[in-house]
């Protein structure tokens, strides 16, 4: 016990001091950043540049701790120069190119509106509400965004402007926990460049879904914790003592050591004490509950992951029991039986499954319970009613000739998967998980025929990150092997370290261009004080704060006192009203049924009198709204709502509900134009 407090406390604290680093160096970045003036990055190549100089210097800092490791010298400040190091790559690599815009990738665009609406949901309040309707709790996980409302609530700023600094420091920070979670589990110099691949392969795929990103740069390393806590086969003969295999490559590494490698001697030989692998159990826990906590597809999938390692851990061994019962049949006599190589396995996973149910909780319970308790209608949810073309076919990484250096990056970590699937746990925990995301891909398609998906498109940056960090592992030990083939020439690691730091550099620079799409339309939305970065003329949300203000003095009320019907949903992210329905029933609580709610409001657009449309609202189902934002159109006042039609692809149909003016001539009404807009309170 005393050896697994240490272990956990003591990687607790590094992550701790790790995360203060990271968030350190993302602020004063993005503070440096804000204080100059700069050029639209959709209109000048200045930021461009200034990224590329950045991320020079961040990856020459992670190479100065390299070279720190490898020389034994000062581990402690190797360490922070690792943290600082690729804290400031995620921090310049998009706070640069988005130094010019308030907003962050994608804008207040698409999926990035209802996220932007749950960010100023939760930053106006701590209390766990849906984002969109009044006297519910959250259906989506809720972790991400109430840390970043906290955030936002502290530094005393809307949601709608936190989410681009929050977004960028709370992916740094995962970067730098990544990287300390990699160096518990093989050697530094290795955990260094593990962690610096896979996090310029997430900010350049995963960045734009920044609440999954953080997970996706950590699910590497946490594969590589969940196999080591379940793959610990039992030695031949002695029931009772357990080899290594949970440490022989997890087990952090003296700096410039060798350890990680397959080669490790066993630690019960060598007298160390370990915690028998209930430290990676725990560690794995944690890192299902924070998954259920930020994203319920990620935290699906890294159970599946981790339930097909405990399957894949307990068929190895029944393997290696039937090899030793035909070769050393009087050891196999005295080892345990299958039913016995089962029972840790399973104890392993009921531990985890507590802590990670746990941890859910926190943020499931309240909906959970609600589900449980209410007797509204449901809408049945339409989550995973989304198959897009990339969501039809497998994903091949290694064969991505459109990102070339990726492309043979996963092609070496393929290989060296396939060469090492026997002899390195590294390889074996990887591999696993690439085989799992396979498996949940054809599973997605094959569901189609009953009318949903497992949405398996957006497990490709688990993929390339997967990948890799197998692409990483297999360049150092391919060098190796090349450096001894060819009798150790004294300048080939100098020229095998310069070819992986280009190639790092080539990559990085790369970035900002595909990123392009989600940076331009972050210069192009219109941000919450209604201007357009680009300097261009802004859109009709430029409106917004005049209606806001309309709003807060008809009404009387606190803006999260009021709910309000409105097509224009961007409108909700800027200011914290409830609405009255969500943007689309994708993003909408179930417990809300946005099916009969979009049939209410057609009910309602069909009345005949002004006293029949109170009447109405009087007896809705649902709490009415206080006020309406429509636009206008001829006699008319309209909304344009959404239906779900999957299996089309586009998934969303858009369609007018129009109200004639007639049913608000009554002094129940107070109506003000404002732009295209009319502003209709009920008094």
């Amino acid at each position: 016990m005393r050896v697994l407090v240490r272990q956990v406390g003591g990687g607790l604290g590094e992550a701790v001091l790790a995360a203060v680093v990271a968030a350190a160096v993302a602020a004063v970045g993005l503070v440096a950043f804000a204080t100059v003036q700069w050029p639209a990055f959709n209109s000048s190549n200045v930021t461009r540049a200034l990224t590329t100089v950045g991320q020079v210097a961040s990856v020459v800092v992670l190479i100065a701790a390299v070279v720190l490791v490898r020389m034994r010298r000062w581990p402690w400040l190797a360490k922070a120069l690792s943290w600082a190091g690729i804290s400031s790559f995620v921090t310049v690599t998009l706070g640069m190119p988005l130094g010019a815009t308030e907003l962050y990738l994608f804008g207040v665009s698409v999926d990035q509106e209802f996220r932007t609406e749950y960010l100023t949901r939760l930053t106006d309040s701590a209390a766990l509400h849906d984002m969109t309707y009044a006297d519910l709790p959250p259906f989506y996980p809720a972790g991400w965004f109430w840390i970043g409302g906290r955030v936002g609530n502290l530094l005393g700023m809307p949601g709608w402007e936190t989410f681009k600094p929050y977004a960028i420091a709370s992916l740094a920070v995962a970067a730098a926990l990544a990287l300390v979670l990699w160096s518990k589990l093989i050697r530094t110099d290795w955990a260094i460049a593990a962690a610096a691949a896979t996090t310029a392969v997430t900010v350049a795929f995963a960045s734009p879904e920044a609440y999954s990103a953080v997970l996706v740069v950590l699910f590497a390393p946490a594969m590589l914790l969940a196999w080591g806590a379940l793959y610990r086969p039992v030695e031949s003969g002695d029931a009772g003592a357990r080899t290594s295999a949970g440490e022989a490559e997890t087990a952090p590494a003296t700096s410039g050591g060798s350890g990680g490698t397959s080669g490790r001697r066993d630690a019960a030989a060598t007298g160390v004490r370990t915690a028998g692998g209930w430290g990676a159990v725990i560690g794995t826990g944690m890192f299902l509950g924070l998954s259920a906590m930020f994203y319920s597809l990620f935290a699906g999938v890294a159970a599946f992951v981790v339930v097909l390692m405990a399957v894949v851990s307990w068929g190895a061994q029944l393997w290696q029991r039937r090899a030793d019962a035909v070769h050393r049949p009087r050891a196999a006599a005295s080892g345990p039986s299958a039913l016995g190589l089962l029972w840790p396995i399973l104890a392993r996973l009921i531990v985890m499954g507590m802590i990670a149910g746990a941890l859910a909780l926190i943020v499931w319970g309240p909906w959970l319970l609600k589900a449980l308790t209410s007797s509204l209608p449901k809408s049945g949810g339409t989550a995973l009613h989304y198959l897009p073309e990339s969501g039809a076919r497998l994903s091949f990484p290694m064969f991505d000739f459109a990102e070339p250096l990726l492309g043979a990056l996963c092609l070496i970590g393929t290989v060296w998967l396939v060469l090492r699937a026997g002899s390195s746990r590294r390889a074996q925990a990887l591999g696993i998980a690439v085989v799992a995301i396979y498996l949940w891909s054809l599973a997605s398609m094959a569901v189609t025929a009953a009318g949903t998906t497992g949405l398996a498109f957006r497990l490709e940056p688990i993929l390339q990150v997967l990948l890799a960090a197998a692409g990483v592992f297999g360049f150092v030990e391919g060098a190796r092997a090349i450096y001894q083939a060819i009798n150790e020439p004294p300048r080939f690691r100098v020229v095998t370290a310069a070819v992986a730091a280009l190639g790092a550099l080539a990559f990085a620079q790369t970035i900002p261009s595909i990123l392009n799409t989600e940076i331009t339309t972050a210069y192009t939305d219109t941000d919450g004080n209604g201007e357009r970065a680009d300097k261009r003329s802004p859109s009709a949300v430029s409106h917004y704060r005049k209606i806001d203000e309309t709003l807060t003095a008809q009404t009387g009320r606190p803006r999260d006192a009021s709910v309000v019907l409105t097509a224009d949903t961007s409108f909700l992210a800027y200011y914290p009203y409830y609405g009255f329905q969500a943007l689309t029933s994708h993003y909408a609580n179930p417990l809300a049924d946005f099916a009969g709610r979009s049939a209410e409001i057609k009910r309602w657009s069909e009345r005949q009198t002004p006293a029949e449309l109170l009447d109405a609202l009087a007896h809705s189902p649902w709490r009415a709204p206080d006020a309406f934002v429509f636009r206008r159109s001829g006699d008319s006042y309209t909304l344009r709502l959404a239906e779900d039609v999957y299996p089309n692809d586009p998934n969303v149909r858009r369609y007018t509900v129009s109200f004639p003016k007639t049913l608000f001539e009554d002094p129940h009404f107070r109506l003000t134009d404002i732009g295209p807009f009319t502003v209709v309170v009920r008094r």
